[in-house]
């Protein structure tokens, strides 16, 4: 039996006041693999932890199967948890690994056919009767998803599980995970950092940042609709173009948008996406482009919706089915400020008055929840002269992803070709503004 797990509007608060997890939504079907993702300490293992009663929830209701669960002990919930670091006993073999939740549940049963049967699906038979010690990180690692299949449990809760293994031997295990998942129906919680793991793995990816929810959607939804700047730019490799541009939208020409001593002219007649561009009109922006968003071609070759820019090439990296290209364009990348950190940068806080009424308050919550949890373009001191390379060029600010049978060396000047079409515009909160957010209502529905 699988189950569903509802988070509404959790939290968790730690000593001092410290909130790991801010007011947490989550719904999750049952036979559904999420993963939980985002940069180390962003609460995502703390979440998995709620869920499983090894944490408590501070504010909000945790439902199983539209249950109130809160105050349910671990062993109540049914569900099983695979961790990072294996968690084996040293003095057991793996026969008594798998079988030990077996006896802590019914003392009086045979656990051999069961971990026989759970041996014999994760390839492990000539593996009972060695220990841990004489088992290789991978085979460590079936032997504790073993111990968690044997329990045939309601629900798995997997935190980052592949972390301490090899590339190879990661790549291997994960297609075993998704095909033993399916294959039992179980509702899966996956918890990682690696948004390569996240994207091959889930039905759905939550992403999360100091423990805000930024976005859940599926993998190609967050890939190619990201909701601000921070999705768009820890998901996607190599890294998302992050460039400062301004919008320009004269009454009586074309609209462009500048990127330093370029400019993006956008194709007319203007889609609706670029016509709402018009209301950023002289503010800064920026553009997000992905490396496959722009080609190595020459201007005659444009398609429809391709404008065309120029780079120097500055590195060229060898991928062997690949290359990748960063170039000079002459724009100012765009920072996301601690784009690996957990937490968005502090920002100075009013201390209330111990006297503040209840508006007081909503106010300063409703104050918080506009500043929203991304911060993008730091400029609040004056810019400062660019910074140069020792030969006095500025430094690459866009990679390009192409095939490795082109010729490019170090200083040449290419053409480049950017779709609009894979154009991303986010403002200076990190708001996603371009493609729309959401579709807006047609006036003859």
């Amino acid at each position: 039996m699988t189950r569903a797990i509802t988070l509404h509007d959790v939290s968790k608060t730690f000593a001092r006041g410290v909130r790991v997890v801010d007011r947490l939504s989550l719904d999750i079907a049952p036979g559904e693999f999420l993963v939980l993702l985002g940069p180390s300490g962003c609460g995502k293992s703390t979440v998995l932890r709620m869920i499983a009663g090894l944490e408590e929830v501070t504010e909000g209701e945790l439902l199983l199967d539209g249950a109130y669960a809160n105050d349910l002990l671990p062993a109540e919930r049914r569900m099983a948890m695979v961790f990072q670091n294996f968690a084996l006993y040293p003095n057991m073999t793996t026969r008594g690994n798998i079988g030990f939740p077996l006896r802590v549940e019914a003392p009086q049963a045979d656990p051999g056919p069961r971990v026989d049967a759970t041996a014999r699906m994760l390839g492990i038979e000539d593996l009972l009767d060695r220990l841990p010690a004489q088992l290789s990180g991978g085979e460590r690692q079936r032997v504790a998803m073993g111990r968690a299949i044997a329990r045939r449990p309601s629900a798995f809760l997997m935190d980052e599980p592949l972390s301490n293994l090899d590339a190879k031997l990661r790549n291997h295990l994960r297609a075993e995970i998704t095909g033993l998942t399916r294959e039992l129906g179980v509702t899966t919680v996956y918890v990682t950092h690696d948004q390569s793991e996240a994207m091959s793995l889930g039905d759905r990816v939550a992403v999360l940042r100091g423990g805000v929810l930024q976005q859940v959607d599926t993998p190609r939804a967050v890939y190619a609709l990201p909701r601000n700047v921070f999705v768009a730019a820890f998901i996607g490799t190599p890294r998302i173009n992050l460039l400062r541009g301004v919008v320009r939208a004269p009454l009586d020409g074309a609209m462009t948008i500048g990127l330093g001593k370029q400019a993006l002219r956008l194709p007319e007649p203007l889609c609706l996406d670029h016509q709402l561009l018009r209301v950023q009109q002289g503010r800064e922006v920026i553009v997000g482009l992905r490396s496959e968003a722009v080609r190595i071609a020459k201007p005659a070759s444009a398609r429809p919706g391709e404008v065309l820019l120029t780079g120097l090439v500055e590195h060229v990296e060898f991928q062997g089915h690949e290359i990748l290209v960063h170039l000079n364009t002459g724009s100012r990348p765009a920072v996301v400020p601690d784009l690996e950190a957990p937490r968005p940068a502090a920002r100075p806080v009013r201390r209330r008055r111990r006297d503040g009424t209840v508006l007081d308050r909503l106010r300063e919550r409703a104050g918080a929840l506009r500043a929203g949890p991304v911060a993008v373009v730091d400029d609040a001191e004056e810019p400062g002269p660019a910074v140069t390379a020792p030969d006095g060029r500025l430094p690459g600010d866009l990679i390009v992803r192409t095939t490795p049978d082109i010729d490019l060396r170090h200083g040449m000047q290419i053409p480049l070709l950017v779709d609009l079409a894979h154009l991303f515009v986010f403002d200076q909160h990190g708001d996603r503004i371009c493609p729309a957010p959401a579709r807006l209502p047609d006036l003859e529905e």
